[in-house]
């Protein structure tokens, strides 16, 4: 199955598992070997092939184990600064997102409110 942005979380964690689990199967380890290698619980391996949800440190760990870290990269690539904002920023590291600013309504004007 591709995974597209269509597919539901359920679907995306189903595909995972299944992915995770041919690569294992690819390298002719058992669910009790890898997990010992990646440093997590036989339940968890079971977890995650079967597309539940886990903490992103087991993942991280079972990648490892089956020498797939570098695919992390692909996954989520390293962001791209615009030149516009580099020069607004000034070699300082954006750390938060800004709101759209109030805009006020042209009809209505601001009063004391008392003069009714």
């Amino acid at each position: 199955m591709k995974i597209t942005s269509d597919n539901s979380d359920s679907a995306v964690l189903k595909e995972i598992g299944n992915r995770i689990a041919q690569y294992r199967l690819n390298q002719n380890k058992t669910q009790v070997a890898l997990a010992q290698e990646a440093g997590i619980s036989n339940r968890t391996m079971t977890r995650v092939e079967h597309g539940h949800s886990v903490q992103a440190s087991s993942l991280v760990r079972i990648l490892r184990a089956l020498k797939l870290t570098g695919n992390i990269d692909r996954l989520i690539p390293e962001p791209v600064v615009s030149p516009v904002q580099q020069f607004k920023m000034r070699g300082k590291q954006r750390k938060r997102a800004s709101s759209e600013a109030a805009k006020p309504d042209k009809e209505s004007t601001w009063t004391w409110g008392d003069e009714e």
